[in-house]
């Protein structure tokens, strides 16, 4: 595995893929303390697992990325993209924000995940979105009934959302118990509301009952809750106004600065537990207001253009801003000196303390996690001091930087999350770009035709198709490195042969392209399109206008959704294999015949539980075999008790097909993986469930009875179909990876094995190939090998 090799890589420049710009991130608020229970302490001792990241994009799409690491241990490949939401197309996304479901089902030390969770999202327009993220579309809409939303901001207790609209009104929508109604508009304003922020609540304390009434803890804590008292807002004319919630009504009004007479644009807000309020505007100055006089305490010119964003440090005593000048300026909060030599507390004050550039254009988005909860000083919120938080910030360059934001600290060594150096401060540590998604949810949006030598790529709504010619051979005896590069110009290399643009309701998610060139296949959220395709002098391209109906006799009568979430062809062509967007089947389609038919509907990804003879599969001990399940004599879920009539809902992403076309392997979100046999077209067997979802799946060219699974942290299993076992030469290489493999920076996407030696009669494939973002790493199995070992165990197919 240390050797040097030099590899012939083709940079496909005439792919032209432009990610998407990022508009808005976010990360899911912590539930509030206790109030009335005093052992509940709103300080978490234990660190916090990390929450899910929400990215939204100028096109509409929303990626949910998931921590790569084990709770709260580093990880070097940090967030990773579990899921893609699709936008309306066309849509944007300017604004995020997540809120709790069910707030009193968790307690303070909870980290919310997906489930607990609801995502809203407006996109300049006067509706506001709810997203069903299992089944990754939009479950609810709701009119602002003013307009354009320009801005939105959730409680602190998750049960009221404030929107800032284009009429000058605040409307507020009520979330309790997972509805979504409107509840008040404040006064109209003659402007626009530009941003918005919530103030801490008021802790209101159950009175005191009589024991003897037998009243126990739990009637007092019915009364435990917290009441909103005031908010802000900033406005397109110059100002900010703190409203008070009971009323509606402004309660006073701050002035900004002018040059020239033009109107200040507050493009940002944020209000800290004491009231200090913290605005951001279009002269590139960041201010600091006492609330209670709504008088300015600090002014700082941090900026050399639009502030647009703002982040709260998870204590609240520092601030991140950053806009159109491309910096990240940070403000802390300092002591400057001792006040009162009796009672020895500290005077302290807002300061300016540094200012980094990590985009190369406009920053849209800030966030931090753990994120900062607006709570009184009595109630504030304390996190251990050994962990660095995070910030993450989004732009017009398409990538999420995230980077340690920790303050000097001499008591306690500080760990460094995502492992990038010693050093956690935000002024001294090395910050982390998260690569650019290449397609929705982690799958790339390019596909490769081998045999026909087409390359396809699919945009928000449309699809390209290139041929890559034929370049002059390079005999064995002759040296790569002396050929004339000029031989075989750039231009007469590739030649674009199909371009379409589609009529999509959504923002197109999954594409497939056969082998031979014959058959392309895209989706968006509710509709597949399979086209056959004659590629030659005339380039035909022909719809199959009945393959919607073709499939939709073969799924719920509820659901009228066509689309697909993953495509795969057989080697042959004969057949395609693709997974349903809403109803969560994996689908076998016979394309031989004059029109294509379902061979077979399989339903094991729909399975609630994981309960299989009694024995429930939570995962793979490494210390043994794990006996999989036979299915092979059994019907679709016979072997899969439910305990609910209802289905489960999931996304089925990753799927693969072995090169002799005999086994198809399945894995969705839930990091549950299913082994299909295309022959018999059977279920075959059912892998244990594993820490994370899988992230890559392939088979072995020379062993197609071999799959190899990838997960988000650089990890690798190996399992052996056939025999359904993890074999032990295959758990010594996993439990043996290099740690310049497993400790890169980003998640592995994709492998490659050493085709050209395995289609040798008896030669062994000496390498595989596994890349990332911005890596591709050479794993050889010459001696321990992955490829090796199940050669000697194995004879060749015919």
């Amino acid at each position: 595995m240390g050797e040097s090799a030099t590899l012939a890589v083709h940079r496909c420049r005439f792919v032209d893929y432009t990610p998407s710009a990022i508009t808005a991130v976010a990360f899911p608020p912590l539930p509030l303390p206790s109030i009335s229970d005093k052992s509940k302490s709103p300080s978490v001792k234990q660190p916090l697992c990390f929450g899910t990241l929400a990215v939204g994009h100028a096109n509409g799409n929303i990626d949910l990325c998931e921590w790569a690491g084990e709770r709260d241990q580093q990880s070097t490949q940090a967030w990773v993209i579990r899921k893609t939401l699709p936008g309306p197309h066309p849509s944007k996304v300017d604004s995020l924000a997540f809120v709790l479901r069910y707030p009193d089902d968790l307690t303070a030390d909870d980290t919310p995940s997906c489930s607990d969770l609801r995502l809203f999202s407006s996109g300049g327009g006067s509706d506001l979105l709810e997203w069903d993220v299992d089944r990754a579309c939009v479950k609810r809409t709701i009119n602002s009934q003013g307009g354009s939303i320009w801005c939105m901001a959730a409680n602190p207790a998750s049960s009221l959302l404030a929107l800032g609209c284009e009429d000058g009104s605040v409307r507020l929508l009520s979330l309790v118990n997972d509805t979504l109604t409107h509840y008040r508009r404040f006064d109209r304003l003659k402007c626009r509301v530009l941003s918005i922020a919530w103030g801490p609540p008021i802790p209101q304390y159950p009175q005191k009952k009589n024991i003897d009434r037998g009243h126990d803890s739990d009637s007092d804590d019915e009364e435990d809750t917290w009441t909103d008292a005031w908010l802000v807002t900033g406005s397109s004319d110059s100002s900010i106004r703190k409203w008070d919630v009971a009323t509606g009504r402004v309660v006073d009004r701050m002035g900004m600065d002018k040059i020239r007479g033009e109107r200040t644009l507050v493009w940002t807000v944020g209000v800290l537990g004491d009231g200090t309020i913290v605005s951001g505007d279009s002269l590139g100055i960041v201010k600091f207001w006492d609330s209670r006089t709504c008088t300015q305490l600090h002014s700082f010119q941090g900026h050399g253009a639009d502030v647009l964003c703002l982040a709260i440090g998870p204590e609240g005593n520092t601030v991140f801003t950053s806009g159109v000048d491309q910096k990240i300026t940070l403000f802390s909060l300092v002591k400057t000196g001792n006040s009162d030599n009796t009672s020895g507390t500290f005077t302290r004050r807002w300061v300016q303390s540094c200012s980094r550039r990590m985009h190369s254009h406009d920053v849209r988005a800030l966030a931090t996690w753990p994120p900062y909860t607006v709570l009184p000083s009595s109630h504030k919120r304390r996190f251990p001091i050994e962990i660095s938080p995070i910030l993450a910030s989004g732009g017009l360059d398409m990538s999420v930087v995230v980077t340690p934001a920790a303050l000097p600290s001499t008591i306690v060594k500080v760990i460094n999350p995502l492992s990038t150096s010693a050093h956690c401060t935000f002024e001294d540590s090395y910050h982390r770009r998260l690569a650019y998604s290449a397609g929705a949810s982690g799958v790339p949006a390019v596909q490769v035709a081998r045999k026909a030598r087409l390359i396809s790529c699919i945009r928000d709504s449309g699809v390209s198709i290139w041929r890559v010619k034929a370049g002059p051979s390079i005999n064995d005896d002759t040296d790569s490195q002396d050929a004339d590069p000029t031989h075989f110009p750039e231009s007469s290399a590739w030649e674009k042969v199909l371009e379409m643009d589609l009529n999509v309701h959504t923002n197109l998610v999954a594409s497939g392209i056969s082998d031979d060139g014959r058959w392309l296949v895209v989706s968006d959220l509710y509709e597949t399109k399979l086209f056959s395709l004659t590629l030659n002098d005339n380039h035909v391209v022909r719809r199959i206008r009945d393959f919607s109906s073709i499939l939709q006799v073969h799924l719920p009568s509820s659901d009228t959704s066509t689309g697909g979430q993953a495509f795969r062809f057989t080697p042959d062509s004969s057949k395609l294999v693709m997974s349903t967007m809403a109803s969560s089947y994996v689908l076998v389609i016979d394309l031989a015949g004059e029109k294509p038919r379902v061979l077979r509907r399989f339903d094991q990804h729909r399975s609630k539980n994981s309960i299989v003879h009694d024995r429930v599969i939570k995962g793979c001990k490494s210390d043994g075999d794990v006996d999989m399940v036979d299915a092979t004599n059994n019907d679709d879920c016979s072997v899969y008790p439910q305990k609910s009539s209802t289905p489960a809902v999931v996304s089925i992403l990753r799927m693969s097909i072995s090169p002799d076309g005999q086994w198809l392997a399945t894995s969705d979100d839930h990091a549950r993986t299913h082994i299909f046999n295309l022959d018999s077209i059977q279920h075959h067997s059912v892998l244990p469930t594993f820490a994370k979802p899988t992230q890559v799946l392939a088979f072995d060219p020379r062993q197609p009875n071999i799959l190899i699974m990838a997960f988000p942290d650089n990890s690798l299993q190996v399992y052996n179909v056939e025999s359904r076992q993890f074999p032990a030469w295959g758990k010594e290489f996993c439990s043996n990876l290099p740690k310049r493999f497993t400790h890169a920076h980003d998640p592995v996407l994709g492998v490659a094995f050493d085709i050209a030696s395995a289609s040798g009669s008896d030669v062994v494939p000496q390498y595989a190939l596994f890349w990332g973002s911005t890596w591709i790493c050479k794993l050889s199995g010459k001696h321990e090998g992955i490829l090796a070992a199940p050669h000697r165990r194995y004879p060749r197919r015919p």
